[in-house]
């Protein structure tokens, strides 16, 4: 600990005394100073030996070392956030990119916007159309695949049919020598539908559609009956007798 102050000699204080006596002033009010101060100044100098000699405690050390830690994790946390957040965002661009490009619709130039970029809506709207038209092209494609299977099967159908016809013809090759030709056929039928239509061109009126049913259904009352397609079959089998044997 540092020495207290020395007090003056006798000798010096007088002649202070004096002074201060000789400029109006009380000796007795210098020297409680000059005790105070001294007072004041041992205890700040033993304050600050104390404070100096005092070690620095374990909070106070792990305060100073954990105080840039936690700066430094919430700045990790910060840039990994905006990091994960800028992903985010490329990808959802990306996926609007690709729809540009890949639908159509979204390829044709608009009038209406003129050359802008087209926003996120319009992109969606026009993706949104693309997949139900296509939707559509695609239940239409389904039902014409439908009627060409129909078609197919009724060809296989027809085709075992005529395979076995002509099996049958030529395990007896000689079956088919009194049969009538496809010539004589053709005609038998050409000369039953030749007196048919004479009988319906005179018959038929073709002024509106009313008339044409009307005479249409009084046609088949009087020329269609069996008696009458049993006369006419008669006679074309008559002219065509000498084709016929």
């Amino acid at each position: 600990l540092p020495f207290p102050p020395l007090p003056l000699p006798l000798p010096a204080l007088r002649k202070v005394d004096a002074a201060y006596s000789d400029n109006g002033l009380d000796s007795a009010l210098f020297m409680e100073n000059t005790r105070k101060g001294s007072i004041v100044s041992r205890a700040n100098s033993i304050g600050s030996t104390s404070a100096s000699s005092v070690p620095n405690t374990d909070d106070e050390d792990s305060d100073y070392h954990q105080e840039p830690y936690k700066e430094s994790y919430k700045d990790r946390r910060r840039r990994a956030h905006t990091q994960a957040e800028q992903k985010r965002r490329d990808a959802i661009k990306k996926g609007y990119d690709d729809l540009q490009a890949i639908v159509p619709t979204c390829q044709q130039q608009d009038f209406s916007i003129g050359s802008q970029k087209l926003s996120k809506a319009i992109v969606l709207q026009k993706t949104i159309d693309y997949i139900q038209f296509l939707h559509k092209e695609k239940k239409k494609q389904e039902e014409e695949v439908s009627t060409l299977r129909k078609d197919v099967m009724a060809l296989k159908i027809m085709k075992v049919n005529y395979e076995q016809i002509v099996k049958a013809h030529q395990d007896n090759p000689n079956e088919g020598k009194d049969q009538v030709s496809d010539q004589v056929k053709f005609n038998v039928f050409q000369g039953i539908m030749d007196s048919l239509f004479q009988s319906f061109n005179a018959s038929i009126s073709v002024t509106s559609f009313q008339e044409l049913s009307a005479c249409v259904f009084s046609w088949i009352e009087v020329h269609c009956k069996p008696q009458m397609l049993r006369d006419i079959v008669i006679g074309v089998l008559h002219q065509l007798k000498s084709q016929l044997y």
